[in-house]
């Protein structure tokens, strides 16, 4: 027989395996949500930015992205900004100095007139970049004008130079459509006299309009040999026959305000060609535009009615 004694010295059978089962169970995985998961994966950042994309991509929308909806919308900071009828954008350079004084003492209204101008709805600024060498004479004497003046459009991120003029046209769109909220946007060239009145009654009358791109349309030969002026690097883009597709003259066009907002938001992707209005009237083809081609925006022509003259 054992004695009682023997069997307080080994291990009882029960209690080990009661033991044993605690341990195991303790070491069992625990039942986690899908959002735990998500977090041990390092999912819930990639979520949080494809949500915040996603918005991104909404708003971008809503501002002009896609304005074949109809909106036209500007967003929820555009609503509370004031609303203009148009931004017109003379281009100028850093030796135009004496047409910009011949401007603003005729067409172009100076000082407090320029402001209550502003107060009823029509923006006009100088439009100019930077110098190749930035912060030089060309820079100071610039800002010294505007600081006169205050009736510049400064591209900072734009070098004014021949040979960057056909992208000049992303940056002024890009810069004056996050600055004012207006209708339309016009560009002129320096070399150009305008009837003021009569354009923004030409405006006033398409209040309202989306996907407008107004001008004189025209279409010309492709320049293919590179010696002569007017050379098109992308000459072979444009067919056997090497002629442009129509597009308004690049005297004198305007954007509506979801097409300039279209520039803009598209405009690292945007391609440019050796002129701004050929440049613009390859973007505008890949859209649903309405091309409007108006004699009096015809600035070079006989016309007799027009809003502007070669001056």
């Amino acid at each position: 027989s054992i004695r009682p004694q023997a069997m307080a010295g080994r291990a009882d059978p029960g209690g080990v395996l009661s033991g044993l089962l605690q341990k195991s169970t303790s070491n069992l995985p625990k039942e986690i949500s899908v959002d735990d998961k998500l977090r041990d994966l390092g999912c819930t950042g990639i979520g949080r930015k494809i949500a915040e994309a996603e918005m991104d991509i909404a708003k971008a929308k809503s501002e002009g992205y896609l304005w074949g909806n109809g909106t036209g919308g500007t967003g929820t900071e555009g609503s509370s900004r004031k609303k203009f009828l148009a931004v017109i954008g003379v281009y100028t350079g850093f030796g135009s100095r004496l047409k910009r004084n011949t401007f603003r003492g005729s067409w172009m209204p100076r000082g407090d007139a320029l402001k209550t101008l502003e107060e009823k709805g029509v923006v006009i600024r100088f439009v100019i970049g930077r110098s190749p060498n930035r912060g030089d004479s060309l820079d100071r004497n610039i800002n010294e004008e505007n600081r006169k003046t205050n009736d510049f459009l400064i591209l900072e991120s734009h070098e004014e130079a021949a040979e960057e003029l056909p992208k000049k046209v992303k940056f002024f769109f890009s810069a004056a459509i996050e600055a004012w909220d207006a209708e339309f946007y016009v560009k002129i060239d320096d070399n150009i006299n305008l009837d003021l009145a009569g354009l923004i009654e030409m405006l006033n009358v398409r209040r309202g309009s989306h996907g407008l791109y107004m001008g004189c349309m025209k279409s010309g030969a492709v320049v293919s040999e590179e010696e002569q002026q007017w050379y098109e690097p992308e000459w072979w883009k444009f067919g056997d026959s090497r002629t442009y597709f129509r597009h308004a003259a690049g005297s004198l066009f305007i954007l509506s305000n979801n097409l300039a907002r279209y520039i803009n938001i598209n405009s690292a992707s945007l391609q440019s060609y050796a002129h701004d209005d050929i440049s613009v009237g390859s973007w505008m083809m890949g859209l649903n535009a309405t091309y409007v081609d108006d004699d009096r925006l015809c600035c070079l022509s006989a016309v007799q009615e027009k809003v502007c003259s070669f001056g």
